[in-house]
């Protein structure tokens, strides 16, 4: 536990069926087995058929609520690009945008280019990292469905998160069912090069 850390604050933006409940949860695991207090929140909308979803995280010294007040988040983690804007609200210009490069096209509107989003998020910080996740877990582990603990074990090892990797490995053991546990520790060790 860092014994300066007096709260830090991440919102995770996504679609249903992207694992943002899972990245919640691991981080929760590891923060608590850190000794940090943590609260966490939710909000989704029709997740079960790709529809938006949020999720919030605050861990340090002492935390009273879930919800981050705005322009207080220290990383936005956008598991869709276009979801990443959600996190403008919460942001400001110290705030670190990690953010998949996969664009998901929405039923009955035209999807914003890669330049358009970077463009709105660059309004606000500077502090931009465009990850190829989905690409890069498809092309080496075969398959693009653990690209939210590609993009979290990345920001851990980069020290975006102040979470030890250690921790980060042992609640993905804790939480990940044992069926999915040799492909999460493999996401977790590709992140790491």
């Amino acid at each position: 536990m860092d014994k300066d850390l007096k709260q830090f604050n991440m919102m995770v933006t996504g679609i249903g069926g992207q694992g943002l409940i899972t990245i919640l949860q691991i981080i929760s695991e590891a923060a608590l087995s850190e000794g940090y207090d943590i609260k966490t929140s939710e909000l989704h909308g029709l997740s079960q058929r790709g529809g938006s979803v949020e999720v919030y995280i605050r861990f340090g010294k002492k935390v009273y609520s879930p919800l981050i007040p705005q322009g207080k988040a220290d990383l936005v983690i956008g598991m869709e690009a276009q979801e990443a804007l959600k996190g403008i609200y919460f942001a400001n210009s110290k705030t670190t945008f990690l953010v998949n490069k996969n664009i998901t096209p929405i039923p009955l509107r035209k999807p914003l280019s890669e330049k358009e989003i970077l463009r709105d998020l660059k309004k606000i910080s500077k502090k931009i990292f465009l990850i190829p996740a989905k690409e890069v877990c498809k092309e080496k582990l075969g398959t693009d469905v653990v690209s939210g603990i590609y993009l979290l074990s990345w920001s851990v090892f980069k020290n975006i998160i102040p979470l030890e990797p250690s921790s980060i490995l042992k609640a993905i053991k804790k939480i990940i069912p044992v069926r999915h546990l040799e492909l999460n520790v493999k996401t977790f060790n590709l992140a790491k090069e």
